[in-house]
């Protein structure tokens, strides 16, 4: 995962975490025009980044201590599976952009404080 990350996603670590969402493809975009308020959906992006994320995400939301409360929270919300999978996908790299910024390793406990 990190040799896709690090090399297709330059920008980890010097761009905004909203910023770096879009350019993945995990950012939501509205479907609206004029009075109309269609659905949000994620589109777009770089997908090797996008498809090594899921596949981190997935293994994160069953055994990861920040990631999976935060799945679970949102799934007995009444959020779909599919939904929550990517808001999972999302923070994950907003984890990531701050570490690679931070010049931090993994830890936890400083995740579970944000």
């Amino acid at each position: 995962m990190l040799l896709t990350v690090c090399a297709a996603l330059p920008e980890l670590g010097r761009v905004p975490s909203r910023q770096l969402a879009a350019l993945v493809g995990v950012a939501p975009y509205n479907c609206d025009s004029g009075t109309l308020r269609g659905q949000r959906h994620c589109w777009g992006g770089r997908a090797a980044v996008r498809q090594v994320l899921y596949m981190a995400t997935l293994a994160a939301t069953r055994c990861d201590p920040v990631i999976r409360p935060f799945y679970a929270r949102l799934v007995a919300a009444g959020k779909p599976r599919k939904v929550a999978l990517i808001a999972c996908m999302r923070r994950l790299l907003v984890i990531l952009n701050a570490m690679a910024r931070d010049g931090t390793s993994w830890n936890p406990q400083l995740t579970e404080a944000k």
